[in-house]
């Protein structure tokens, strides 16, 4: 009884993390898809959003997910100036300029940080951190994390969002045209360079968001930022390169993964505790890269 209790705990703890993970690829594999570009830095806004979001509670007295209304324009407008400062000077340039100027970004990003703020993990105290819902189902009494389930129906917020941006107006139509065919969309009369400015940008802010999203569950330290990014790596591979559904779809399969390994894996030996969480999302990774390396929602793509 008890390891179906933790199973089925572990899996709703799993679909509430899962969802912020889901936003931290979904901004990844959006950039690669219209830019295919590999960007190293990813993790490194999930920390900018952390400590935007806690400079904005210290300083101007705001919730952290109040916060939002400020720190995602503000992140937007650092991605477009960034990418048209930066990576729009190495467009035509060979895949490893651009990765390790995506690298090096998200280095600059992670010191700028550890000289405002320095090393210490820095928080932020809300009410409803540490709250829960308690919900009986099958003789059991199951706990909803409040601020984890704020936190999804935020994200799922977001990403209905930009679905609807890119498959309802006319910005989504010239984004979707630039991922397909760069010089067909310029014959069009659309202006691919302002395009990938505008895309950056919002994998920029949906980077951030997950970083305000996660700071009332997480202290911010400035090292965090490569733990985010082989987290977008792990998810953005496990749905497929470029998709954006498969993005969601990866990201609630790490969540759960993750937790239910955390979970069950102690009460057969106690040697395998939360210690390990990322090694079963590793895990994961590694046997879909072996039998599917498209990703589980990817195309498979025929060589003749």
């Amino acid at each position: 009884m008890e390891f179906f209790s933790q199973g089925l705990q572990g899996l709703i703890d799993g679909l509430l993390t899962g969802g912020v993970y889901a936003m931290i690829g979904a901004g990844m594999s959006l950039i690669f898809g219209v830019m295919r570009v590999v960007n190293f830095g990813h993790g490194d806004f999930v920390i900018l959003g952390m400590y935007a979001a806690f400079a904005s509670n210290q300083y101007l007295k705001l919730d952290p997910y109040v916060s939002l209304l400020v720190v995602l324009p503000l992140a937007f407008v650092f991605g477009f100036v960034l990418h048209r400062a930066i990576l729009a000077k190495l467009l035509g340039a060979n895949d490893q300029t651009t990765k390790l100027a995506t690298l090096g970004l998200g280095l600059i990003a992670t010191n700028l940080v550890l000289l405002q703020f320095g090393t210490e993990p820095k928080t932020v105290y809300t009410e409803y951190a540490t709250n829960a819902w308690r919900i009986p189902l099958f003789g059991l009494e199951l706990r909803i994390s409040e601020v984890r389930f704020y936190a999804v129906i935020i994200t799922a917020l977001l990403i209905f969002g930009l679905n609807m941006m890119l498959y309802r107006t006319e910005l989504g139509r010239a984004i979707r045209a630039t991922a397909q065919n760069r010089l067909g969309a310029e014959l069009q009369g659309v202006d691919t360079k302002k395009i990938y400015a505008i895309v950056y940008g919002i994998g920029v802010v949906l980077a951030a968001a997950a970083g305000v999203l996660l700071l009332p569950l997480l202290s911010a330290t400035p090292t965090l930022g490569s733990v985010f990014t082989n987290k977008s790596f792990v998810v953005t591979i496990l749905g497929g390169l470029g998709s954006l559904p498969g993005a969601i779809g990866g990201g609630l399969i790490l969540g759960v993964v993750e937790s239910l390994g955390s979970s069950l894996f102690p009460l057969m030996n106690s040697h395998f505790g939360a210690n390990y969480r990322d090694a079963y999302g590793l895990i994961i990774f590694l046997i879909v890269l072996l039998f599917r390396p498209e990703g589980l929602f990817g195309r498979t793509v025929k060589r003749v």
